[in-house]
């Protein structure tokens, strides 16, 4: 008996030595209950590298709806090196002037805004050791919290963003992994599993730049992946086929990175 024991749990080490891209504690929400038009990045330079991930995940969301382009729009509050607990969720939100209050179109035409409310859904990212660093772990769960039930009280979803290792530290995967999706569990809040996303992709062609030269922040081709699992997780549909492109990042790896975005959300959120 206690061989037959021993011997499964070998086995369930095994399979996760095997799969980095594999979650431990499975997720609890998959979809967000809401069709979303509106969006606010909030986060640091994991976000605004190679100009900005938000405005690569609205060019899928727009391209794969191309009569209602226009409603779709996407906002961005980072700062450098920020984790959750440096960010005012409160004055972001503010009903009627707090962000998204002006909008630039045309040609830099100023037009004041009257949502009923800023987002649909706020997308946040804490520091990319907070979520395992001994000292900052703790804050991240209690500002998860406290930005989560600040969102709902403004009328829209709170979604996790799991950010991903560093390059020479791969072993980081499973730790964010786990109090991503703790977290998004605690406060029934969808994660996106971008930090999986990361290592599926370099399962498959580990000779992949995912990385900038400082093996944190994401290259175009990291950027790019990071909106296509947005992307699938949020709005539930396949990146896979999407004609979005992006400087540096060529047709042939963007189609591989479209499908691993997909199958990592599916995976991430099978029975």
């Amino acid at each position: 008996m206690k061989s037959t024991v021993r011997s499964l749990a070998l086995l369930a080490l095994l399979s996760i030595l095997c799969d980095p891209a594999a979650a431990q504690t499975k997720p609890a929400v998959a979809e967000i209950g809401v069709k979303p038009r509106s969006f606010l990045f909030v986060g640091n330079s994991f976000y605004y590298y190679n100009n900005s991930m938000h405005s690569v995940f609205l060019n899928f969301v727009r391209a794969a709806d191309k009569a209602n382009a226009a409603a779709y729009r996407a906002t961005s509050a980072t700062i450098s090196g920020s984790g959750l607990n440096w960010h005012d969720m409160e004055a972001y939100l503010k009903p009627g002037g707090g962000m998204a209050s002006y909008s630039f179109v045309g040609d830099n035409e100023v037009v004041f805004n009257t949502f009923d409310k800023p987002f649909d859904v706020v997308i946040m990212n804490d520091c990319s050791q907070c979520p395992v660093h001994p000292k900052l772990s703790g804050l991240f769960h209690e500002y998860a919290k406290k930005h989560a039930d600040t969102v709902r009280t403004r009328g829209a979803a709170p979604v996790l963003f799991m950010t991903w290792a560093y390059a020479d530290k791969p072993e980081m995967t499973q730790a964010l992994a786990e109090q991503y999706t703790k977290a998004g569990n605690d406060n029934n809040a969808l994660v996106v599993p971008a930090g999986l996303a990361f290592a599926k992709a370099l399962a498959r062609k580990p000779d992949l730049v995912l990385y900038a030269a400082d093996k944190r922040h994401p290259s175009p081709a990291g950027t790019y992946l990071g909106a296509a699992t947005l992307y699938a997780s949020i709005l539930r549909q396949s990146p896979v086929g999407s004609a979005v492109t992006m400087a540096g990042v060529d047709q042939e790896t963007a189609k591989l990175l479209q499908s691993v975005a997909w199958d990592t959300v599916q995976e991430f959120h099978a029975p």
